[in-house]
C-alpha cells in the first residue's frame, strides 16, 4: 500500500478546517495528522508531527503565515508548505517567494486545486495558482514603475521546448501533465526543468514561474481557474 500523504491544516477559523479536513479525508492518498490554528501552533505541530505537506493561511493571530512558513523552511526544511491566499494579501507574496513555499492556491480554490497543490507539494513540484501569478506581474510591474525601470526581459537563452515545459510549469502542471501535452517521456520533461532553473538560477519551479513572468518569456491567461 503506498504511502499517504501527512497533511496539517493551519487555519484560525475552524468552519475552514472541518471543510478542508473533511475534503481531504476522503482522498484515499492523504492523511490530515493535525490542525492549528495560528502559526505559532502551525511551527509547534510542524515539529512535532512532522506533516509531508502544511496547507497554510496568511492571516492568523499571534504569528502571520509568512513568518510560520519562514520558521518551518528553517526548522524542517524538508516539509513542503502550500499557501491559502487572498487577492489583498498578495503584497506578501513576494515574502513567501523566498521561504521557498511549494504552491500557492486563492481561498476561494475548488477542492480539485487544492488536492491538485498538495499531491505536487508531497512529490516535489510546485502549484502556482494563474491568478496569483497575474499577482506577481502586476505587482513587479507597478515596483518596477516606481523604481523608473521596466521589467527585466530575456529568454535566459531557452529553447523553445523549454519555453513550452516552462508555460506548463507556471499554469501548475506536474511533470506527467507536460510529459503527457507535449508528447514527451516524463524523464524527458525532468530533465527540461533541471535545465530551466539552471538557466534561470532559480531553486524551485515557484521562483522558475515567476522569473518567466518578470522576463516576459511566458504570458498567463488570467480568466483560467
Amino acid at each position: 500500500m503506498a504511502k499517504k500523504i501527512k497533511v496539517l491544516i493551519a487555519d484560525d477559523h475552524q468552519v475552514v478546517r472541518d471543510g478542508l479536513s473533511a475534503i481531504l479525508q476522503t482522498k484515499d492518498d492523504i492523511m490530515v495528522v493535525g490542525e492549528a490554528r495560528d502559526g505559532v501552533e502551525a511551527v509547534e505541530k510542524t515539529r512535532q508531527l512532522q506533516p509531508d505537506v502544511v496547507l497554510m493561511d496568511i492571516s492568523m493571530p499571534r504569528m502571520n503565515g509568512v513568518e510560520a512558513t519562514r520558521r518551518i523552511k528553517e526548522q524542517c526544511p524538508d516539509v513542503r508548505v502550500v499557501v491559502l491566499t487572498m487577492y489583498e494579501e498578495e503584497e506578501f507574496i513576494f515574502d513567501l517567494v523566498k521561504t521557498g513555499v511549494s504552491g500557492y492556491l486563492l481561498k476561494n480554490s475548488d477542492s480539485a486545486l487544492i488536492v491538485k497543490a498538495i499531491r505536487a507539494a508531497a512529490k516535489g513540484e510546485s502549484f502556482l495558482h494563474p491568478t496569483v501569478a497575474g499577482k506577481i506581474l502586476t505587482e513587479f510591474t507597478h515596483m518596477a514603475e516606481n523604481r523608473g525601470k521596466k521589467p527585466a526581459k530575456g529568454k535566459a537563452d531557452l529553447t523553445e521546448r523549454e519555453q513550452g515545459v516552462l508555460q506548463q510549469i507556471a499554469e501548475g502542471k506536474t511533470n506527467k501533465e507536460i510529459g503527457n501535452l507535449l508528447s514527451i517521456s516524463e524523464k524527458t520533461v525532468k530533465n527540461h526543468v533541471r535545465n530551466i532553473f539552471h538557466k534561470l538560477d532559480v531553486d524551485d519551479r515557484t521562483q522558475a514561474a515567476i522569473q518567466a513572468i518578470r522576463r516576459g518569456i511566458i504570458r498567463l491567461d488570467m480568466h483560467k481557474s
